[in-house]
């Protein structure tokens, strides 16, 4: 009679740690996958303004939003529209994208990550774009506290 992996002298299963480590690993790299993808649409040179009655991001809402990075650039003194890992410097593209977005998901809403040291004048010219593509809510991303 084959034993059960144990050893058959004893008669005492031994504990497989193998088979264990196959999933911890498997689920480690799922969740690293998940992690960076998350990470990798925001532009950690953008220095966020700071709002001190600032609320937390809803994370029920995180499959209907998109984060929209407009960094300053001051030698060139303009801005730069970063969606989706990919530049607007034309913002026509961009606005096809997003009526796109918004028609297939409703409830779709843009989150936009301007830098603090920006004039206001080139987020207001951001959510004039975002208005043309349809997409109603928006949302600003701020700091607490510094």
């Amino acid at each position: 009679m084959a034993g059960g992996g144990g050893n058959t002298e004893s008669g005492e299963p031994e504990f497989q740690i193998a088979p264990m480590i196959d999933v911890l690993l498997t689920l480690l790299i799922f969740f690293m996958s998940i992690t960076s993808a998350e990470v990798l649409r925001i532009d950690k040179d953008i220095q966020l303004p700071v709002a001190p009655d600032a609320k937390k991001k809803d994370e029920k809402q995180a499959m209907n939003e998109a984060a929209l990075n407009i960094r300053w650039q001051s030698l060139q003194q303009k801005s730069l529209i970063t969606f989706e890992d990919k530049q607007y410097p034309d913002a026509d593209p961009l606005v096809e994208l997003l009526k796109g977005r918004k028609e297939r998901n409703p409830k779709y809403r843009v989150v936009i990550r301007g830098d603090k040291r920006m004039p206001a004048i080139e987020i207001q010219k951001v959510m004039t774009l975002v208005s043309q593509a349809g997409i109603d809510e928006i949302s600003f991303s701020a700091l607490n506290q510094e």
